[in-house]
């Protein structure tokens, strides 16, 4: 059997915890090498030491100090968009894989169910946003039957299911996911807007994905989706279509505008999702977190194999 490859994880918050509860559990290629925070009081290094994971409160120049670094192949970081830069930029001087879980878009957007396998030899990729993760296969798999001019989605998260960092880039995440609707998704033009739902009992994550599209086959169009369905459950369980994909008409005398593009007629899709998380540290609502943690899981096994397989 071939030699686990080493991991760190940046950012001891909800996302670097459940990340890497998850490596520990169910790591195939991957092995724990280091939490990262800077609270000496946070949970997440609190049970990195339970768990017999070497930690450091010293942040990015603790984790560099931290004895053992040199053999850490990849980091992932779970902080924030504005601290991403700083933490990259030293952790490629050092020859170190980067896995983004920040808005920050430094490296190419990568989605694991899209374009996994074309982005591997990139030093630093970037898991867009749980909303871009959850929706934009769903773009993608309209994009492989028909041409898309506009894809909107509206991803929906229960408010204790969002963290400090998720928070703090609410701005980057439409930014970021709009971007990656177009890059990945094929759409001329993509839309994001993200919603932090406070009821009580906290919702499950939902999201919705409107395409605006050219007329085509509405069962091939149903089945490209099936099949991405599919592949995102593969490395999400949790991820499913809440209700039949719907359809509708718009017709050449009654356009809609959409804005950027001007009046614009054809197919409208619209896909309603659900994720449901694995609940491997926050409750299953937080479906938010499991598709960003078990998307960047996917992609650091995936390096992990190629890496064995080059040595």
């Amino acid at each position: 059997m071939s030699k686990p490859v080493k991991v760190a994880i940046i950012g001891s918050g909800n996302i670097g915890t459940d990340l890497m509860i998850k490596i520990l559990r169910n790591g195939q290629n991957l092995e724990m090498g280091a939490m990262v925070g800077i609270d000496p009081k946070s949970d997440g290094l609190a049970r990195a030491e339970r768990m017999g994971v070497a930690t450091t409160a010293g942040g990015i120049d603790g984790l560099i100090a931290l004895e053992g670094f040199q053999d850490i192949k990849i980091v992932f970081d779970a902080t924030s968009a504005g601290a991403h830069a700083h933490h990259n930029k030293l952790l490629q001087e050092r020859g170190v894989r980067v896995i983004d879980l920040t808005p920050a878009a430094i490296g190419p957007y990568v989605i694991p169910a899209i374009n996994l396998d074309a982005e591997l030899s990139a030093s630093n990729i970037n898991m867009v946003t749980c909303g871009g993760q959850a929706t934009i296969p769903m773009v993608a798999a309209v994009s492989r039957v028909t041409k898309v001019h506009y894809a909107e989605i509206v991803a929906s998260i229960s408010s204790k299911s969002a963290g400090p960092g998720t928070r703090a880039n609410i701005d980057e995440f439409t930014e970021t996911t709009s971007s990656a609707i177009e890059k990945l998704g094929g759409a001329d033009k993509g839309k994001a807007i993200i919603v932090l739902n406070p009821a009580e009992p906290p919702l499950i994550m939902r999201d919705t994905v409107f395409v605006l599209a050219e007329r085509a086959d509405q069962d091939a169009i149903e089945r490209s989706i099936a099949d991405m369905v599919e592949v995102v459950q593969s490395y999400v369980p949790g991820y499913r279509l809440k209700q039949k994909v719907q359809f509708e008409d718009i017709p050449d005398y009654a356009p809609v505008n959409v804005q950027g593009l001007g009046p614009r007629s054809g197919l409208k899709v619209s896909v309603y999702l659900e994720v449901e998380g694995a609940a491997h540290y926050l409750p299953a609502y937080a479906g938010n977190l499991d598709i960003m943690t078990s998307a960047a899981m996917a992609c650091a096994e995936r390096i992990a194999q190629t890496r064995q397989g080059e040595a």
